[in-house]
């Protein structure tokens, strides 16, 4: 039985690096993208010219000035969500915390700035998302979503952690 389908496919035309041109027999690892490839070589001297560039201009720190105190971003949250006032009040002392921890740096080698964790449970729209979302655009921060009903313990049927992030 001969199959006819292996006559309708042309010769393989190997995958090319975007950048550079090289085939992937060409190189050690060509990574795919949507409709683009690159090449391990190319990889290797952008993280080079990144951290030149990184080198001679550091990046700014952010600055504390810019950072609102718990009370406006209270307020803030105030403009956006009715109700709610103890998660209000908890995420902005939270998140101004946060936003002095990491600022401080290795600045303050003898007082240590603890992390804290918020977990914000409830019934369905009693607005925990809401009030995430809220305190991601007042803080001009990304904001992420994700559904974790499908997730299951390592071992078992299912998706595992890993997947949302």
């Amino acid at each position: 039985m001969t199959s006819s389908s292996s006559s309708t496919k042309g010769p393989k035309v190997p995958y090319r690096c975007s950048f550079c041109g090289k085939s992937q027999e060409q190189v050690r690892k060509l990574i795919a993208g949507q409709g683009v490839y690159i090449c391990d070589e190319c990889i290797n001297l952008c993280q080079e010219i990144i951290e030149e560039e990184l080198l001679e201009s550091p990046r700014p720190k952010a600055s504390s000035a810019k950072l609102p105190n718990p009370h406006q971003i209270k307020e803030a949250l105030d403009e956006y969500v009715i109700s709610q006032e103890r998660a209000k009040k908890v995420l902005a002392v939270a998140v101004y915390n946060h936003y002095k921890r990491v600022n401080a740096g290795h600045q303050i080698d003898d007082v240590e700035l603890q992390k804290s964790n918020v977990l914000l449970v409830g019934p369905t729209g009693s607005g925990k998302t809401l009030l995430a979302q809220t305190l991601a655009r007042v803080l001009d921060v990304p904001f992420c979503i994700a559904d974790a009903t499908s997730l299951t313990e390592a071992g078992y049927v299912g998706e595992d952690v890993e997947n949302i992030l």
